[in-house]
């Protein structure tokens, strides 16, 4: 379904309130002495206080305002809400980043519609940067942005998180042979790579192992910039796992032919 102009409006003035009580607890918390649990997932898989009361955070507000919609976020349990709508939330996205005092973590924060995320901010309190993409366009901070031309990947900056998340030999081949043939590849990141691709700063992001909560909040950003974002196989980007975001369409449909024979797993 489709948002009405009342709709995009009211949603996304309600995603701002969730960004701001989102980085009032989480803020606290940054570069300060701050206990971590591991969740034992496969690697390390940091959580904090901070991860958890910002979650929380927009939970309640979300149960105070909207309690017909449901919630899909990292920290607590998915909840089915009566309407189509449900808010996809990543309280600290980057917390590896949070926990070492780097800014290069956000809150992810989408609405879905039932079909796929129609609006998603990220919020960064520590610099004072809120992206936002919707359906009438992208914007940091309420300026434009949009992504720049660049349909030839020797010409190409290339983001990736880190080298662990391609858990395969043949999703590091796939990013081996994006990375090995562009002018400049660039670790680390997490959400704010995708926003710097629709900044017009960043060409590429090619990623693995992602979840939900990790990708729908930069779907809607990226692609009102005019960028591309999906699967390695050109699929739904939405579900997570092997992500491909391009900040040139041309690009992106290059790049789709490239990885072909490591999705099938024949590199």
């Amino acid at each position: 379904m489709s948002l009405t102009p009342e709709q995009i409006d009211q949603f996304t003035a309600f995603a701002h309130q969730l960004a701001r009580v989102a980085g009032e607890a989480a803020m606290p918390h940054f570069r300060v002495p701050l206990a971590v649990v591991d969740k034992g997932k496969a690697g390390y898989d940091p959580v904090t206080v901070a991860d958890q009361g910002a979650e929380r955070a927009m939970r309640e507000l979300i149960a105070t305002r909207y309690p017909g919609h449901g919630v899909l976020g990292e920290e607590e349990a998915s909840v089915t809400g009566s309407e189509p709508y449900t808010w996809v939330l990543d309280p600290i996205d980057g917390t590896r980043a949070f926990i070492t005092g780097l800014p290069l973590w956000g809150t992810l924060i989408a609405l879905n519609d039932g079909a796929r995320p129609r609006i998603g901010v990220m919020n960064q309190p520590f610099t004072g940067e809120r992206y936002l993409g919707t359906p009438n366009g992208a914007w940091l901070n309420g300026v434009p942005i949009a992504t720049r031309p660049c349909a030839d990947l020797a010409q190409a900056r290339v983001m990736a998180t880190s080298l662990e998340i391609f858990t395969t030999p043949a999703l590091r081949a796939g990013f081996e042979a994006i990375a090995g043939e562009a002018q400049l590849l660039r670790m680390g990141g997490d959400c704010y790579a995708y926003c710097l691709l629709a900044q017009g700063l960043v060409d590429v992001v090619i990623e693995a192992s992602l979840m939900p909560y990790d990708v729908q909040a930069l779907i809607p950003i990226v692609e009102a910039a005019g960028g591309r974002m999906t699967t390695w196989d050109g699929g739904d980007a939405q579900h997570g796992g092997a992500i491909l975001a391009c900040g040139d369409p041309a690009l992106h449909a290059r790049l789709l032919e490239r990885l072909r024979p490591y999705v099938d797993g024949q590199p």
